[in-house]
């Protein structure tokens, strides 16, 4: 039996474009003579759809497409086998009232075969608000070539079965152990698992335990794309029944791989990346999906000559490309001439569009047009703010009318203790680095800027010849420049140690008690656990997020507002 992986970039709530894709997918099985096409969870509709899954007419119309999609299958390509992911209608009065299942398409028909069993809701992922969990797990009889094959199906969450790897708990269903006794020959899991830090690792180790648990050859199929906040690397492989890796499909990257199941040796084929080479890749691959399914051609940055801004604009030009790119400088009276003398240079090397707008002018027709009508004199962190705010309004300003993707520039250290203004620097349709911590933005620049990135800088049309970022960027004190020779500790304690802080409060749930067994001063504690408290009310005012850890400050931090605790 030959199987085609199709790892795909599926739109949400395209369901003609995403069956389309599949459709001239299978004529590349058909071109290679594979017997099976598998493409990922929820393939047809795109994942996460959320609540466009409560859209009755989506739901009829999907089924129309399915149908179509056997018929053209059938007519062009004969009896090849397709699994489409779907969200199957559930015909009774209880809510909610879909599966997420797998149908398969054959012979110009089609029907369910596998159904998710076990529905996650943590981190971003709110399954049950839509889907019904199934019972039984899923065995597919198929016939190839006069042999017998009996092939087990999963569905992502299905698989993350073991606690002492995943380290969430138990699951009160365990499909794993329930397949044990199905007697299966293969494994077969369909998944959009978006990334995280360490979730390839993981992802690895949960994929060989089911392997070796159940003595059988595990294929495992993963989504790619960024859809919102959330993005899919990819990553699909083979394991054999040891565990061991026969086949690894690309990273951030739509890929198609054949594969016999005769073969049991493994590919030399190796995609090799270092965890700050995946960060870039994930934010490339964020800001480019999400510029071109939200339509956006060109993207503006605010370029301060800070480090910040200076990671975003790269990234931009990694994913759009130096013509679309557009910077801006607004340097006011405390603005140092090396940040401004920085930023022109980050332009010229990474040859995007740049031009300088003053804002002193702006700034004292504020200042006299409050004295003169109200007799109100701004204080310094008023002060500081309004001159953020006109940046802000400016780069609004362009972005309406030049129909730009403006790119927040905050990094995840400052939104959690909000140093950051809420209509000024947090403008934007994204958050490039809204979850890398500083000291991590620090670590990217620096990878961006060594000889390590040398290959990944030249697939992005990156120059080669000189350092991206800049040393005088790497290297200078932060500052947001607002006031005279401001430096960030001024207000907050070295990111060395906030970042560790925060990682304790916000991805590891640490009390006070666990972070003063952690070697720091309880004063600093409660000081960082106010600041968060206090800044709640911005960051849900905040653009969407790039996810990038377990624990972002994006869709899946719900923490309210008015609280006390």
């Amino acid at each position: 039996m030959k199987f085609l992986l199709a790892q795909i970039n599926p739109v949400v709530g395209d369901l003609e474009g995403n069956a389309k894709k599949i459709l001239n997918i299978a004529s590349k099985a058909s071109s290679i003579s594979a017997d099976f096409v598998l493409t990922p969870e929820l393939s047809l509709w795109g994942y996460p759809a959320n609540d466009l899954l409560l859209k009755k007419n989506l739901i009829k119309n999907q089924y129309q497409i399915l149908d179509k999609l056997a018929s053209d299958t059938n007519k062009k390509y004969g009896n090849l086998s397709i699994t489409v992911g779907i969200a199957e209608l559930i015909n009774d009065s209880f809510f909610p009232n879909l599966y997420n299942s797998i149908a398969l398409v054959e012979g110009g028909e089609w029907r369910i075969i596998a159904r998710k069993i076990i529905l996650p809701t943590y981190e971003v992922f709110d399954e049950k608000r839509y889907f019904r969990s199934e019972e039984k797990v899923s065995v597919l009889i198929k016939k190839i070539k006069n042999q017998t094959w009996r092939l087990g199906f999963t569905i992502c969450e299905d698989l993350w079965v073991n606690k002492n790897i995943e380290g969430r708990g138990i699951h009160r269903k365990n499909p794993i152990v329930d397949l044990k006794k199905k007697e299966v020959d293969i494994l077969v899991n369909l998944s959009a698992s978006p990334y995280t830090l360490k979730k390839l690792e993981l992802r690895s180790k949960v994929s060989s335990f089911a392997a070796q648990y159940l003595q059988v050859p595990l294929i495992y199929v993963n989504q790619i794309g960024a859809n919102d906040n959330l993005i899919f690397d990819g990553n699909s492989f083979i394991l054999d029944k040891n565990g061991s890796t026969i086949k690894q499909l690309k990273s951030f990257s739509e890929d198609l791989s054949s594969w016999e199941i005769e073969q049991t040796k493994p590919e030399k084929k190796e995609f090799k990346n270092s965890e700050m080479s995946s960060i870039f890749d994930a934010l490339v691959l964020g800001v480019k999906d999400y510029a071109k399914k939200c339509r956006f051609k060109t993207a503006l940055v605010g370029l301060s000559g800070g480090i910040d801004s200076a990671l975003v604009s790269a990234i931009a030009t990694a994913a759009l490309g130096s013509e679309n790119v557009y910077c801006v400088s607004m340097p006011s009276k405390w603005s140092s001439s090396h940040s401004k003398i920085d930023a022109k240079d980050l332009a010229r090397r990474l040859k995007i569009s740049f031009k300088s707008i003053p804002i002193e002018n702006l700034m004292n027709s504020f200042e006299e047009s409050f004295i003169k009508t109200i007799d109100f004199e701004m204080a310094e962190i008023t002060n500081q703010n309004i001159q953020s705010r006109i940046r802000g309004t400016l780069l609004m300003a362009l972005a309406n009318q030049e129909k730009h993707l403006l790119l927040s520039t905050g990094n995840k250290s400052e939104l959690a203790v909000g140093y950051c203004t809420l209509y000024g620097d947090m403008n934007g349709g994204l958050s490039v680095i809204g979850d890398l911590y500083k000291t991590n933005v620090f670590k990217l620049c620096n990878w961006l800027d060594s000889e390590d990135s040398i290959n990944h800088r030249k697939s992005y049309m990156l120059d080669t010849n000189v350092d991206i970022i800049g040393k005088n960027i790497r290297t200078k004190a932060p500052s947001a420049e607002l006031g005279p020779d401001q430096l960030d500790t001024d207000s907050l304690p070295p990111y060395s140690i906030l970042d560790n802080i925060l990682k304790g409060i916000i991805e590891e749930k640490k009390d006070l008690q666990q972070l003063e067994k952690d070697g720091y001063k309880k004063d600093l504690i409660l000081k960082i656990i106010s600041l968060i408290k206090k800044a709640e009310f911005k960051r849900k005012q905040a653009p969407p997020i790039l996810k990038l850890s377990s624990q972002s400050l994006g869709s899946d931090w719900r923490v309210p507002i008015a609280i006390s605790y």
